[in-house]
């Protein structure tokens, strides 16, 4: 009997992410700041990539209650990753990934009561990890690690403390990570509701197999073509993690009775309203239909997702948007967070907060379902093509109109003007409570619609084939009134009028019927304790440790050491350069000039020093009265992480399970 050895899936494009030896000493000392120092808020867990010297890893994931190991492997039958625990210590933090927990206002009310809060008002429910589940936990961390600009260790707060508003975003847990999920139109089965579960990545190739794109030789979610895997074209899209859902799909094998693949919607339209509570909007569908009839309406002619989709990891608006644009996970698009550092250049970037002009921060090796479309059908020229729009929507990359690259289809002018005449849309209560900046995504949104107006109401050119509007007034009233305050039924019922306006267009032009509409969002939207005023990454620097750090995410500053020990034993030579890549690669690192090294011998004693020279080296003399085994080297510089090691390079560490579980 033979077997086949099972093929690890580290992290995809290795550079500098996770924790690699020179970065165990300073990793573990960050791992028991963020876990131990309550300063900054509660940290539910932690989770990085650690390589160990032979080549090999494994991801880890910390936490008090416990830590274990994982790998990723290939699956055997070609049905993409797999994963396994491989160590255990304790509890594993992430055992629980149903994705149905938690489902709506009254489990989470119920969650907060079992964890100990006062849950009498629903926007204060708070919940403890043990209430909560992680859905697709080992795949969305793997994912995030694949990029290079994925950070050293990504943070996990408890659920209800993280930043300083009434409502928050980017964990890992089934609260942040459900966005409700709205499939209406042609295509689709008409059932109301579905138990069907799928993860936000699945939502792009399920556009491209209803509109009708055909299969490619690209990448499935493990980085392989489909030639690579020795397959037949078997995506959509250049890079697709997702898979298409078929079960809500009419026909999904393309037998129609014309034997042409039967209904098939002639355009997509997404609504994304930015940082809507999947359990939020079932509630006011439940309790208060009649104040949003044009979402009750497209349900009506589709389908619910009664558990949601399951959003990318970091929760937040740059990366999430992008993975549902693309099909692909953050660490596959390359936005890891909505501010990020990258190694090779030394900077910090952040896409979010540019707002404009962010489609270059996303890699060529995904494709948008913008680009797909134009890839299948041309860009209108003012005779063919087909026409995509983004609308205020950060998944901007190929669209040809788009807000935020500032490339118009329409003229600025009319823009201007219907948005004046909409404006009485804003409800008055933004001014009178002084949230200016609530009122201020009121007016983008506006202009959001006003832009699908007119794109969907002009003559000479075709309606657009695939639309992406985002909607920014749920998430502005989630963040600054709470996730279920009655703030966000007032917004729920502004945004419904504005999806109206564009319905209306619509169905005006008689297009209604042949498009299918999609509802969802890029997040989900957790109540949070704000007298905590957390922000968990600050632990590390409060530890001393040098780090770049971007909540949710840690970069640490460190140095790669090299002993070289001459014939006689008597001295040793230490280069020391800087241990992230650069533009060009591993093999030029900067040398660390002015690095204060120091041998320690018996009790802590030091017994010679020394000072590296412009080219990071310097020569140490080394006792001959000290056993060597007892020798240690200190590396110590300003600007990067202290370096304990042994002679044999071997760095001399704490040991953090016994530092934390005795």
């Amino acid at each position: 009997m033979t077997t086949t050895e099972r093929q690890l899936a580290p992290p995809e494009r290795v550079g500098g992410q996770g924790l690699d030896p020179n970065q165990e000493e300073s990793g573990n000392r960050a791992i028991v700041a963020l876990l131990t120092d309550d300063t900054h808020g509660p940290t539910d867990w932690l989770a990085t990539y650690r390589y160990d010297s032979g080549g090999g890893g494994a991801y880890e994931v910390w936490s008090l209650r416990g830590t274990i190991r994982f790998q990723r492997f290939l699956d055997a039958d070609g049905g993409g990753y797999g994963y396994e625990v491989v160590e255990q210590s304790g509890e594993n933090p992430l055992a629980n990934q149903d994705p149905t927990a938690v489902a709506t206002i009254a489990e989470e009310v119920e969650a907060s009561t079992r964890s100990g809060f006062d849950a009498s008002d629903p926007n204060r429910a708070f919940m403890s990890p043990e209430a909560l589940s992680y859905p697709l936990a080992y795949e969305r961390i793997a994912q995030l690690f694949d990029s290079p600009n994925a950070p050293d260790i990504v943070v996990n707060p408890r659920s209800y403390a993280y930043g300083r508003q009434p409502g928050q975003h980017g964990s890992a847990d089934v609260v942040q990570s459900r966005a409700p999920l709205v499939f209406s139109g042609p295509g689709i089965k008409q059932t109301g509701a579905t138990d069907a579960l799928c993860a936000q990545v699945d939502i792009a190739p399920t556009l491209a197999k209803l509109l009708g794109l055909p299969l490619i030789d690209g990448m499935d979610s493990t980085g392989r073509t489909s030639s690579e895997r020795g397959a037949e074209p078997d995506v959509y899209l250049r890079r697709q993690d997702g898979q298409p859902i078929d079960e809500i799909i009419n026909d999904p094998d393309g037998q129609g009775a014309d034997g042409q693949g039967g209904e098939r919607p002639e355009r997509a339209y997404i609504f994304l309203l930015d940082g809507l509570s999947n359990t939020e909007l079932k509630e006011r569908l439940e309790s208060d239909r009649e104040s949003i009839p044009n979402l009750a309406r497209l349900i009506e002619r589709g389908l619910m997702f009664n558990y949601g989709t399951t959003v990318n990891f970091p929760s937040i608006t740059w990366p999430s948007h992008n993975t549902l644009g693309s099909g692909a996970w953050c660490g596959h698009h390359d936005i890891v967070n909505p501010t990020y550092y990258v190694r090779e250049t030394r900077e910090t970037v952040t896409p979010q907060g540019q707002v404009w002009d962010t489609a270059k921060f996303v890699t060529g090796d995904v494709e948008t379902l913008f680009e797909a479309v134009h890839r299948v059908h041309g860009k209108w020229d003012g005779r063919e093509g087909a026409i995509t729009a983004s609308l205020n929507e950060p998944c901007v990359k190929g669209a040809a109109h788009a807000t935020l690259e500032r490339r118009f289809l329409i003229e600025e002018e009319k823009l201007r003007e219907l948005a004046r005449i909409n404006r009485e849309d804003t409800n008055p209560r933004w001014k009178e409570d002084g949230q200016e900046s609530v009122h201020r995504y009121s007016y983008t949104d506006i202009q959001g619609t006003v832009q699908s107006m007119l794109l969907f109401g002009a003559d000479g050119q075709p309606p657009p084939m695939f639309t992406f509007h985002e909607y920014s007034l749920t998430d502005a009233v989630g963040h600054d009134y709470g996730p279920h305050s009655d703030a966000m039924r007032d917004a729920l019922i502004e945004t419904d009028k504005r999806i109206g306006k564009v319905l209306d267009v619509i169905d005006a032009r008689g297009l209604f019927d042949s498009t299918l509409f999609v509802v969802t969002t890029d997040h989900g939207m957790a109540p949070i304790d704000t007298g905590l005023s957390a922000d968990q990454v600050q632990a590390v620097l409060g530890a001393g440790l040098r780090a770049v750090v971007h909540a949710p995410l840690v970069y640490l500053l460190d140095m790669d050491v090299t002993i070289e020990h001459a014939k006689d034993g008597r001295t040793a030579t230490i280069t020391v350069v800087e241990n992230d890549p650069t533009e060009s690669g591993f093999e030029e690192r900067p040398a660390v000039a002015g690095a204060k090294v120091e041998v320690i011998g018996h009790k802590g004693k030091v017994v010679s020093r020394a000072e590296t020279d412009s080219f990071g080296v310097c020569g140490v003399p080394l006792p001959v009265d000290e056993d060597p085994e007892h020798l240690v080297i200190g590396i110590h510089h300003d600007k990067f992480n202290e370096r304990h090691l042994r002679l044999d390079g071997t760095n001399v560490v704490e040991d953090v399970r016994k530092r934390l579980y005795g």
